[in-house]
């Protein structure tokens, strides 16, 4: 199959091998390499983001990795600006852009076009953000529900920051985001985009994620999360949903051991894995899904 014309998109559940699959498909196609994971932007996380090793770029040109600070918010629109130039400049050196990622937003938005809402003023949104904290979710959710019936069935009902954004949304604009999106047009067809899961069965997937734990302790995670609570972004910031933040932060004020720390980390990020199997179920029906096993056959036909 020739696929040197399209835009490739490579997807999987954490600690699948998806960057190391790029690279071998980069090698290939003469491709260059775009980052679709939302949390390995960040120029401070680098090992608990499980961001690819500089030795691994080797003659691989990587785009769109730590190239953020935590300091600053990061939007899904923010990524989509970013990766299009990037898809562009790759195209015009006749190389084919490979996008490989976790973060199943990100290509939504790519392949289904991004919802264009006005501004919504940050006074508004810092009283939605109050109100939610005063009602607490559950009875916030009940309240959005009443406001938006549409919305409901397509946000977990304990999605905070989806909750929030749903409810503004609505109260500012006076539509749903439903609506929303059904004026959305992307800016590239279904055929230009070959689009490949890599579908990891969960037994070996539980082995790769504990022996990734175990990885970013040796490479210094503990430091990495000191350097970074020093920083002192606000609580809503997203890098703070990195998986090993929030269990480190607890490491360090001695609530848990390390072996406890590590068991921590390894059933967040098999909680995670598990959350993006969910979805790709859903999201993904018309993705190339690949066993890992099978993964070098499926570059021999390429």
């Amino acid at each position: 199959m020739d696929i040197k014309s399209k835009i490739i998109l490579v997807s999987g559940p954490t600690a699948s091998g998806k960057s190391k699959f790029a690279i071998k498909l980069a090698n290939k196609i003469n491709g260059e390499i775009i980052n679709s994971d939302s949390m390995q932007i960040y120029k401070e996380l680098k090992i608990l983001t499980a961001r690819p090793e500089i030795k691994e770029y080797s003659n691989v040109k990587h785009h769109l990795y730590g190239f953020q600070t935590v300091k600053k918010n990061f939007s899904t629109g923010n990524w989509l600006k970013f990766a299009i130039n990037k898809i562009n400049e790759i195209k015009k050196k006749k190389k084919v852009p490979i996008i490989v990622g976790g973060t199943g937003l990100y290509f939504k938005a790519l392949t289904e076009g991004l919802v264009k809402i006005p501004d919504i003023p940050v006074e508004f949104r810092k009283k939605i953000r109050s109100l939610q904290k005063k009602l607490g979710q559950k009875k916030f959710f009940k309240k959005l529900a009443k406001i938006d019936p549409l919305i409901i069935s397509r946000i977990n009902p304990t999605d905070v920051q989806r909750s929030i954004r749903a409810y503004e949304v609505k109260s500012y604009t006076k539509k749903s985001l439903i609506d929303w999106f059904k004026n959305t047009k992307p800016k590239y067809s279904e055929a230009d985009f070959f689009k490949i899961y890599i579908d990891f069965p969960r037994s070996e997937l539980l082995k790769n994620i504990s022996k990734r734990t175990e990885h970013m302790m040796k490479k210094g995670a503990i430091k990495e999360v000191k350097d970074f609570l020093k920083i002192k972004i606000r609580k809503d910031n997203s890098s703070n949903k990195v998986i090993g933040v929030n269990e480190i932060r607890d490491f360090l004020l001695k609530k848990c051991t390390l072996d406890e720390l590590k068991e921590r980390i390894s059933i967040k990020t098999r909680q995670y894995a598990k959350r993006q199997s969910t979805w790709a179920r859903g999201q993904m029906m018309n993705w190339h899904r690949v066993n890992p096993k099978y993964l070098n056959k499926f570059l021999k036909k390429i």
